[in-house]
């Protein structure tokens, strides 16, 4: 089970001095986080001046404000008013300004090349009592509130129901025997902005109360 933690995540700041960057995972890794040489990236950036975004050609966003109240975006000419927890999707190489009317706002960003991927953030309200899942090829981030998460059960597709229940079988005739069973993982608590890395083997389950952004990112196909 992996977990980014926000607080260690080095800043970039932008080129334009409006704003700093910090990347929580992209693919293929690359040396900046502005350097474009990604066909995906996920990051949190705090904007704190208007001013123009760059550009990323042949690429994809989807934005949302994830801290203060608004941000008001003018994409192409056309102004779009983005409130918290809303996100947007926009043309990488789209003309985009953004201004400040509330004051300094927190953004979620996801990238995408379009011809290879593409990005979708939901947001979700945690619960207490039913853990949320965390699949291969998702990250999903604790934007506000208190949550941890453990590694979940193995997943089981059709194909391995038969291994799976002869391992079942395995194991029960160990325990009979006297051995053991591995102890489960200890939840582990998230701080806000953490982030949990998808998986589809021990998928990470998060329980808690607070709202997650969830970003997938799939592959597109011919």
């Amino acid at each position: 089970m992996e977990i980014i933690r926000f607080a260690e995540l080095r800043s970039e700041p932008w080129r334009n001095g409006g704003g700093v960057t910090r990347e929580l995972a992209s693919h293929p890794k690359a040396a900046s986080a502005q350097d474009g040489a990604w066909d995906w990236r996920v990051s949190i950036a705090d904007v704190s001046k208007a001013g123009d975004f760059s550009a990323f050609p042949g690429m994809e966003r989807v934005l949302t404000v994830i801290d203060g109240e608004l941000l008001l975006l003018t994409v192409d000419g056309a102004e779009h008013p983005l409130e918290k927890y809303r996100p947007f999707r926009f043309s990488g190489e789209a003309a985009a300004h953004g201004d400040l009317p509330t004051g300094d706002i927190r953004d979620l960003n996801v990238i995408t090349r379009t011809a290879s991927f593409k990005g979708f953030t939901s947001i979700i309200e945690l619960s207490k009592k039913r853990p949320h899942p965390v699949f291969e090829g998702q990250l999903a981030v604790l934007l506000q509130g208190q949550a941890t998460v453990s590694a979940g059960s193995l997943s089981v597709s059709g194909e391995t129901a038969e291994a799976a229940g002869a391992a079942a079988a395995e194991t029960d005739a160990d325990a009979d025997a006297g051995e053991a069973a591995p102890s489960p993982t200890e939840p582990e608590a998230l701080n806000r902005y953490d982030a949990v890395v998808g998986s589809d083997t021990g998928t990470p389950e998060i329980l808690g109360r607070g709202f997650l952004a969830v970003v997938s990112i799939d592959r597109v196909t011919a």
